[in-house]
């Protein structure tokens, strides 16, 4: 039999669709959960408040979900147990056929923590017991209607050992606790807030506590709590101050205070994803939350303030007004990336901070648009949840959230979301609720804008100018389009502002605003200008789209040199290279000799020279567009090619401009402590930025320089900058040198020892993959754990596409072994780890051929997970 047919035979998962949502037949009005802890198994008894739901007509059996793993010992209504013939139980339901119109449902389970890999509901992992119950992990617990749209108050009490687990925690406030039989203890929690259940969380575990105060407000004294191992306590100061200062900012902007008496985090090192925003009691990835100099690098201190923030905005956009479907997901995550980027933006450089994300928005977004799994920011249908945690559900819907504040400016934008949480405080809502908020606060209609969460796909904007110089009318036309997606081949016009300015010759500004597209074509004209602009398009990138206007090299300069928008004059720099790259791809491939254009090297000195300039701004002007960004824009991506030509490239800017960057790395060291604020991140980031185009010429004494800093280092930043960039350089006995010393110093850290992996994983020297098989079998690498699998297989596969991709598809079979492998272990994390084979579209025939024979090999598994079928069966259709 054929490999799709064998896959054929098996049952395949049926989506789920938007269009047949129906309420729930019951609500739940008090959940009491009782979790008695042991270490071979768990109890759960669940007593629910049930009634029937006065939105839904008729009379509906009363459905549970309960994941197949669960062990159900009893079930009960108003105290009267049930006989196996009082209901019925398929895949991940209950059924009870007849039930009251009010009623108390008694449910006891048995559950297995220890024995749940794929770290979804309540799963136990380095001592410690831990939920993650979003988007369906709550049904691995017990037997409950796990939708978003049941919320309900929840009051938890938590036994275990005392000696084992003295730290047990849940929603909420304590309310009660004390000693039970043989050593144990419980802890009861009480949440006064309706939630659903994918918000509750439990933790159980011995572990060290840093403690601290805030005052609302109002006046109110909250008690803030970050729990980790005892060994990282001097790693939560960092989190702790990032709380304080989102809990000010949320206050001030927003006008939304903190509801409970206590707020915990929990650092957890086995997880699934990034960091969970459960009512009252956080819990995290350790890599969001520990946070020290000698650890940790400038990128990850951002990370940890930007995290944190975002969970503790979740409390107001997500949990007091949280979503009504998964279908839903961006109105909590679109809003409160938006918010939370806003808040890094005011902590640090806004400037900085808009470029950063919309360099990932640009690389990974655009990609996902342009890929099999691409959809909507409302999507229409899935197969697995877990599958829709994406980029276009977060970043690019904070990028619709953004241009809702961009149409309707800062005030207007600050009535709308404070009707917003008025209006549905404790509620499940839609996107729909969340932009009529908007307009009933402006009086605007946002119809037509609705179209950005309805439909998939990068949309394109093409930009063209005429002058009439006699009369002094300058024109711009526009025209918009949307590229065909996966279900939807017709796009109707979207509503989008275009933020611009007009430039003269001499650099001054002569106008500057927001234009509304709302056709296929538009002119927008402007009257009484003196000379023929220089237009600066989509300013602070404006819309989530890909803007073509031909601009020449020498507008691209000015722009470069005196746009008053600090985004487009990054953005005029990045033209610059990715015409010139995209020119050198072309010669590379025809087998013409490459050279570097004297004017490139000219505008270079001027920037790296100019001391008036932000450092952080000046390493980003001079940091080459990635091989990442370059593939995106490729219609075929070659892969070699690109490589080839941003490392000629980098090599002749740093022998061209090499007394340049040893200026400007000497005049960014500093002997002053570590800190993370901005203006030392900046002038960090610009001295590694010159360290990498010095280490670039090859030259002796320039490796000598790089060791010096990794040695005497004082901070991670620059020590892993230092060893990067030696063990990705030509100096290889060097590197092996640097890595040896690396390991020695912190093979105790886990963290830091990601980067260790990380930074050989994504080395481009040849024999890479045999280098990623041999750590693979080092003492640190737990395939059980996510963070090691990102560090090491994810690196290689993700950020080292040379060696990925290499010809005889080595690195296609290398990725297919380990989704094969972790398909029943931990799906979402099989699932995230197949993206590049999912492009496979994208390369040249040869390579296609070798990704879809992977692709087919693991659709040909048998027992497929839900996660990794509704990618694979995607990519290949």
């Amino acid at each position: 039999m054929s490999q799709q047919g064998s896959q054929q035979s098996q049952q395949q998962p049926e989506p789920i669709y938007l269009k047949d949502y129906k309420a729930p037949a019951y609500l739940i009005d008090h959940t009491d959960l009782r979790f008695e802890l042991y270490e071979e198994e768990t109890l759960v008894r669940a007593t629910l408040k049930v009634r029937r739901n006065p939105a839904r007509s008729g009379k509906s059996p009363l459905e549970l979900h309960g994941h197949e793993s669960l062990e159900l010992c009893r079930l009960s209504i108003d105290g009267e147990v049930l006989s196996e013939r009082d209901f019925s139980r398929d895949d991940e339901l209950l059924h009870i056929a007849d039930v009251p119109d009010e009623f108390v449902l008694e449910c006891l389970t048995r559950i297995h923590p220890q024995l749940n890999t794929a770290l979804e509901g309540l799963y136990k992992s380095d001592g410690m017991f831990c939920t993650q119950c979003e988007a369906e992990g709550f049904r691995r617990i017990t037997f409950y209607p796990d939708r978003p749209d049941v919320m309900s108050v929840f009051r938890t009490t938590v036994e275990a050992d005392r000696k084992l687990y003295p730290v047990l925690l849940s929603n909420g406030n304590p309310v009660e606790s004390g000693s039970a039989d043989d050593g144990r203890h419980f802890v009861t929690w009480d949440d006064p807030f309706p939630k659903p259940a994918y918000l509750f969380a439990l933790v159980a575990g011995d572990l060290a506590v840093l403690e601290d105060s805030y005052i609302t407000a109002s006046g109110r004294k909250v008690k803030l709590q970050i729990y980790g191992e005892n060994k990282d306590l001097d790693k939560l100061d960092h989190a702790m101050l990032s709380l304080k200062n989102a809990m000010r900012w949320d206050e001030e902007v927003y006008g939304r205070e903190y509801d409970l008496d206590i707020y915990m985090i929990v650092a957890v090192d086995f997880f699934n994803m990034g960091a969970m925003e459960n009512k009252g009691l956080n819990i995290f990835n350790t890599s969001c939350v520990l946070a020290s100099p000698r650890t940790t690098t400038d990128a990850a201190f951002q990370r940890v303030e930007g995290v944190v923030a975002h969970e503790y905005f979740h409390n107001w956009s997500g949990n007091r007004v949280t979503c009504r479907d998964w279908f839903q997901l961006s109105l909590k995550e679109g809003f409160t990336v938006f918010r939370d980027s806003e808040f890094s933006a005011d902590m640090n450089s806004r400037t900085v901070k808009r470029i950063e994300d919309v360099s990932m928005l640009r690389t990974a977004q655009f990609a996902e648009d342009a890929g099999p799994m691409a959809h909507p920011v409302r999507p229409e249908s899935f197969i697995e949840i877990s599958n829709f945690y994406t980029l276009t559900i977060y970043e690019k819907g904070a990028e619709v959230v953004r241009m809702l504040h961009t149409l309707l400016g800062a005030e207007t934008f600050r009535k709308g979301s404070d009707l917003y949480f008025e209006r549905h405080d404790g509620q499940a809502v839609t996107t729909d609720d969340f932009v009529q908020a908007m307009a009933d606060a402006s009086g605007r209609d946002f119809t037509q804008f609705k179209r950005w969460y309805s439909q998939a796909g990068t949309p394109r904007v093409e930009v063209s100018d005429s002058w009439d110089a006699a009369k002094g009318v300058y024109s711009l036309t526009l025209r918009q389009s949307c590229p065909a997606t996966p279900g939807q081949t017709e796009k109707l016009p979207f509503h989008m502002p275009v933020a611009y300015g007009l430039v003269a010759q001499n650099g001054v500004e002569l106008e500057a605003g927001v234009l509304e597209l709302t056709d296929s074509e538009q002119t927008f004209t402007f009257d009484d200008l003196p000379e023929k602009p220089v237009p600066s398009l989509l300013r602070g990138f404006s819309a989530p789209v890909k803007l073509s206007y031909p601009y020449s090299d020498e507008q691209l300069l000015l722009l470069l040199k005196h746009d008053g928008d600090g985004f487009n004059r990054w953005d005029a720099g990045q033209r610059i290279a990715v015409n010139l790259m995209q020119q050198l791809i072309e010669d590379h491939l025809a087998g013409k000799a490459l050279s570097l254009p004297d004017a490139m090297v000219d505008s270079w000195r001027a920037v790296l020279n100019d001391e008036s300039l932000d450092p952080a701004m000046v390493a980003h002007l001079l940091r080459l567009p990635s091989e990442a960004y370059l593939a995106e824009l490729a219609e075929v991506i070659q892969v070699d090619a690109i490589h080839a030509v941003r490392e000629f490239l980098r090599k002749a800017l740093a022998v061209a401009l090499q007394p340049e960057w040893l200026e400007a790395y000497k005049r960014c060291t500093s002997d002053e402590p570590y800190s993370p604020d901005a203006e030392s991140c900046a002038r960090r980031a610009l001295k590694n930025l010159a360290l990498g185009y010095l280490l670039a010429t090859d030259e002796d004494a320039l490796l000598a320089l790089a060791e010096e800093q990794f040695v005497d280092a004082d901070n991670m930043t620059d020590q892993q900058a230092a060893l990067s960039l030696v063990v990705h350089s030509g100096f290889r006995e060097a590197g092996q040198r640097l890595l040896d010393d690396f390991h020695t110093r912190w093979h105790h850290e886990a963290l830091v020892m990601n980067q260790w992996f990380a930074v050989q994983a994504s080395d481009p020297w040849s024999g890479a993959l045999e280098r990623v098989k041999t750590l693979q079998e080092h003492p640190l690498f737990d395939a059980k754990n996510p963070n090691k699998l990102r560090s090491l297989v994810a690196a290689f596969c993700a950020q080292n596409p040379v060696s990925f991709h290499a010809q005889d598809g080595s690195g296609y079979r290398y990725l297919g072994d380990w989704i094969i492998k972790l398909n029943k272990k931990n799906p979402q994390i099989a699932a995230r780890l197949l993206t590049p084979l999912t492009r496979w579209k994208r390369y040249p025939q040869a390579a296609q051929q070798l990704m879809t024979a992977e692709l087919e090999r693991i659709l040909a598994q048998p027992e497929l997970s839900k996660d990794v079928y509704e990618v694979v069966s995607k990519s290949l259709a």
